[in-house]
């Protein structure tokens, strides 16, 4: 660029010389020639004998100037002094300039101080006929016009440089550019020391490089090529085809110029790995590179890698695949199916009969085949299910007695295998099975099973490296086996415990139609219960609970929370009050457990119940709720809706106190009980189940049963994770004829009255037979109100599985059976109420208490006059 520059300087200093020189010469010769051109004009010498030669030459003299484009034409005498002049004052004056060359018959030019400034001028003589000087003629041009000339020459000579001096630049910038693309910004110093290196490095490295051209020939050759093709010193730049000891395939593979990607080539003893790939220097194939290297050594080395890897892969994705569930046939599925077809082409698993339940198998035990997977459905082998006694020459029987794997290279050679089942032996040889690893499932010292690994695409037999492999395999299953053993035996024994724990069959009772069900959670039972209790006056108590947490404990802990409510609910305590004794109990349980350090773990972390009372006389459901979830009502007319139930605390927390809800319920409502395992899932809200709940119940026609079957086709889960209870119940009315209800006045005298009133409602109800038994309670009962309590006095009967005698008091003071002595006058009428009925007791209200004795039905167990002999013990006359 610097070059560029000066060039444009130099050559803008030389037009610009060269310029002014022809510019000066330019106004010279125009000068001379518009002189001697005016000199010889016709009228020119005429003028000059006149008078007034100015008149007649000034116009003249203007007229050519202008023409001839100077700046002035000046005639004068032989004296100097002017006839004509552009400035008309200067006429007459004497001429400014040199005049005597040209009164010498010459012609003269020079540069002048003039009356129009610097003035370029020639002076030419007027010659009369006869060759005399008679006058002179000046023409020229002012320097300021000169230059102006060169002034608008001058943009025009800038231009054209500049534009010179812009292609110069764009050149030099593109070409520089290109260089720097192509030498990567490198300069003639770096390029030459990495073409040193690249030469030294090129001839140094332990891999062949060949570079071709377009036209087939050998461009290069590094010195590993050479020595691994056998090329001579002098194979660079002759046509491939006449390179000595190039063989055929690596020659037809050069002039191909086609890509390739590690193309195996032997080269006499030598096995070659060959890349290959076409140049594209100008957007056209024009050669290859090559590299070679030499992977005759590597070969059996990559071979025994790549059979690692194999393996080690295996094993990684058994560690991932086996024992994605704790359960023990799917375990097995998951070990058959993990090494078909990366190690095995069938694989069968055998497990003693005793592991499927949980169990640890006995010395010799049967196996039941319970995985199979192949390439192939056809097989021969045993099917799953199978039931199999191997025999002790088997190697099925040898491992699983010595907990070592066994190979058989070859069935067909086999014997001891063979005298298991012939036929079946033969069917599996002729299929193509030729070879077998029996390897035991042992895990914890203890022998599970047997995985049988068998061969058939392979020609070749298992060998001892496999061995190890199915080794290492089945004993990485093997624990994943063991832990789906242990979990099948604590979930089959927490299953087992809380289904004795909980109610087998619902207890007769005329309140409600009830449907219910219970399902135990697939990772591990839990402590959810529910419960039907018939309470005395034909009134039914409905329970649901749920303890946090899962197995064995839960489900104990489950057991004594259900045993505790069956002897609260037999004191006849409302539901606050049983809940409130649930929460003591649960705390003191919490805190026995705390006092052993090692169990500080096994205490109970907390639970929720809800108790719910009806009555089928008064259809009154009274029902408190200890954290759990509120029961769904479902009316007859199908409306659903969740019942605004005072949430109490869990079970546990104490120190607040529970509150109840009292409901009146119309005949054929339904009343919904569940745990939260129905409604609430990993992937479903709560308030999303409760939804779907309310939904699945909106159908007053169904019975229970019905309902219950609706609920859980649309709610339960596939694989529950917690258990799931759901009581669902249909309230029922005794009607007015089977309830007896009187109020007693308030005297002694109204004992003889309702008992003769009682006595003919029995008459009624066809139950003469209990009439003296009936009587008695009732006249003992209501002594006892009217001795020991306040008014007002009722007496109700009931007509339901039983009869129901009760009396109602305003007194709060509890009776009590006593046993009278001989020389006693009182104290005989509890205990005679308490010999004639089934059973009595006392429930306290708001208003009181009640008085209830309960008598068998005639025709049912202890019915009729069998009452009345279990108390008189009188000897035969």
């Amino acid at each position: 660029m610097a070059i560029v520059v000066l060039l444009a300087a130099g050559a803008l200093l030389a037009l610009v010389l060269q310029s002014r020189h022809d510019i000066d010469r330019e106004a010279r010769n125009r000068s001379v020639a518009v002189a001697e051109t005016f000199a010889h004009q016709l009228g020119l010498q005429p003028a000059l004998k006149t008078s007034d030669p100015s008149t007649i030459l000034q116009p003249l003299a203007e007229q050519t100037r202008k023409a001839a484009g100077v700046d002035f034409i000046v005639v004068m005498d032989t004296n100097g002094i002017r006839y004509s002049h552009p400035q008309p004052d200067r006429i007459g004056k004497r001429f400014v300039g040199t005049i005597e060359p040209s009164l010498q018959g010459k012609v003269h030019t020079e540069s002048v101080e003039g009356p129009l400034g610097k003035e370029i001028q020639a002076v030419v003589p007027v010659k009369d006929p006869d060759g005399d000087v008679v006058a002179l003629v000046s023409a020229g041009l002012t320097v300021e016009n000169v230059s102006g000339a060169l002034d608008r020459q001058l943009p025009v000579i800038l231009l054209a440089i500049a534009t010179g001096l812009a292609l110069a630049t764009v050149g030099t910038w593109l070409i520089s550019r290109r260089l720097r693309r192509q030498t990567h910004g490198l300069g003639t110093q770096e390029m030459t020391r990495m073409y040193e290196h690249h030469d030294a490095v090129l001839h140094a490295v332990r891999e062949g490089v060949v570079i071709t051209d377009g036209d087939g020939q050998l461009l290069l050759a590094n010195d590993e090529a050479k020595r691994l093709l056998g090329l001579p010193e002098n194979a660079e730049g002759r046509p491939i085809r006449d390179v000595p000891g190039l063989e055929r395939r690596m020659a037809d593979l050069l002039l191909s110029g086609r890509e390739a990607t590690d193309e195996v080539i032997g080269s006499g003893d030598r096995l070659l790995v060959v890349n290959q790939r076409p140049t594209h220097p100008r957007g056209r194939p024009e050669g290859a590179v090559v590299t070679i290297r030499d992977s005759t050594e590597m070969q059996i080395l990559t071979t025994r890698a790549e059979t690692a890897r194999r393996r080690l892969k295996l094993l990684y994705d058994a560690g991932g695949d086996i024992g994605t569930t704790l359960d023990v046939v799917r375990t097995a599925e998951e070990l058959a199916a993990v090494a078909v077809p990366r190690f095995a082409d069938f694989v069968t698993v055998d497990l003693a009969d005793q592991v499927i339940d949980g169990d640890e198998p006995a010395p010799g035990a049967d196996m039941r085949r319970t995985a199979i997977s192949g390439i192939r459905s056809d097989h021969p082998l045993y099917p799953v299910g199978r039931l199999i006694d191997f025999l002790p020459s088997t190697p099925q029987a040898r491992g699983y007695g010595t907990g070592r794997a066994e190979l058989v290279p070859d069935l067909s050679q086999a014997p001891g295998w063979q005298a298991q089942d012939p036929p079946r032996a033969r069917a599996i040889v002729d299929y193509g099975i030729h070879s077998l690893i029996a390897a035991p499932l042992m895990a914890r010292g203890v022998v599970l099973g047997v995985v049988n690994f068998w061969r058939s695409q392979k020609h070749e037999p298992f060998d001892e490296d496999e061995l190890s492999l199915a080794e290492e395999l089945v004993a990485r299953a093997a624990v994943s086996m063991d832990n789906a053993r242990r979990y099948t035996r604590e979930h089959a024994l927490a299953v087992t415990l809380q289904r004795s724990l909980l109610p087998r069959a619902l207890p007769e009772q005329s309140a409600m139609d009830v449907a219910h069900f219970y399902l135990p959670a697939q990772s591990g039972v839990g402590g959810d219960w529910f419960d039907v209790i018939p309470l005395p006056g034909s009134r039914v108590a409905l329970v649901v609970g749920d303890v946090v947490g899962h197995g064995l404990h839960a489900a104990a802990t489950m057991g004594r929370l259900r045993t505790a409510v069956h002897n609260f609910s037999s004191l006849d305590l409302p539901p606050d009050e049983i809940l409130a004794r649930l929460d003591d109990l649960v705390q003191r349980i919490d805190h026995d457990h705390n006092q052993d350090a090692e169990d500080a773990d096994g205490g109970v972390l907390g639970a929720t119940c809800l108790y719910a009372v009806y009555d089928p006389v008064s259809q009154r459901c009274t029902m408190a709720r200890a954290g759990h979830l509120p029961p769904l009502l479902v009316g007859p007319d199908g409306t659903t809706q969740i019942v605004e139930l005072p949430a109490g605390p869990p079970l546990g927390l104490g120190g607040m106190p529970f509150e109840t809800a009292e409901l009146e319920l119309a005949e054929g409502s339904q009343l919904v009980l569940y745990t939260d395992g129905l409604v609430e899932e990993r992937t479903r809200d709560i308030s999303e189940g409760l939804e779907l709940l309310r939904a699945a119940l909106s159908h007053p026609d169904r019975d229970p049963h019905d309902s219950c079957r609706a609920v859980l086709d649309m709610l339960l889960p596939a694989r529950p994770t917690d258990d799931v209870a759901l009581l669902i119940a249909r309230t029922r009315t005794l009607g007015p004829n089977r309830v007896a209800q009187w109020d007693v006045a308030f005297e002694p005298s109204a004992v003889g009255a309702m008992r003769s009133v009682a006595a003919k409602k029995l008459d009624e109800w066809d139950l003469t037979e209990l009439g003296f038994a009936a009587e008695l309670i009732l006249s003992e009962l209501i002594t006892n109100a009217l001795r020991h309590g306040s008014g007002p006095v009722r007496v109700r009967l009931l007509r339901d599985h039983n009869l129901t005698c009760e009396v109602w008091d305003g007194s709060s003071t509890a009776p009590h059976l006593r046993y009278a002595a001989t020389t006693d006058e009182g104290g005989r009428g509890l205990f005679l109420v308490a010999q004639l009925s089934e059973h009595w007791g006392t429930r306290y209200t708001p208003e009181g208490k009640v008085i209830w004795a309960e008598l068998a039905l005639p025709g049912t167990p202890g019915g009729g006059e069998a009452v009345l002999s279990a108390f008189l013990d009188v000897d035969p006359l």
